[in-house]
């Protein structure tokens, strides 16, 4: 995975390239998103910040806004859930693939192989280039079957 200091500097270009400031609650959410695992909703984001730092003061405005930001800029990617929002992570893992529980909302994240080299066929079948793609199967976990 990438060195923090590279994606600091990435987000420190990508600011000045949409005229926005460097400030310390930026680059917060980014550093949250690079060290936690899993797949965060922004008012997760916001709550867990404020907690390890009360002596900063972020806004969830600022956490929507610059992960909208990272988001489109492809250091964060997220999964939605319709009207329950989405939920986001770092953008530059490896590849994967997500299973979603609709009773827990439980995130099981996989890689397999033959799927990944089906979905190259069928887009050379279509003389489509693929450039990414994001599968998500929804269903029950086994907790909750």
């Amino acid at each position: 995975m990438i060195e923090y200091s590279l994606l600091l500097e990435k987000l420190q270009t990508l600011l000045k390239e949409n005229s926005l400031k460097f400030t310390k609650q930026r680059e917060l959410v980014l550093k949250f998103l690079y060290e936690n695992d899993g797949h965060f909703t922004p008012e997760d984001i916001y709550t867990l910040l404020k907690e390890q730092y009360p002596e900063v003061n972020i806004g969830i405005a600022t956490v929507y806004r610059t992960l909208t930001l990272l988001e489109t800029s492809h250091i964060a990617s997220s999964i939605s859930f319709g009207v329950q929002g989405k939920k986001y992570e770092l953008g530059l893992k490896k590849h994967h693939d997500h299973l979603i529980c609709t009773k827990c909302g439980a995130i099981i994240e996989f890689f397999d192989e033959t799927i990944e080299k089906r979905q190259e066929e069928i887009a050379q079948k279509y003389n489509f280039h693929m450039t990414d793609h994001t599968m998500k199967i929804i269903g029950l976990c086994e907790n909750c079957q």
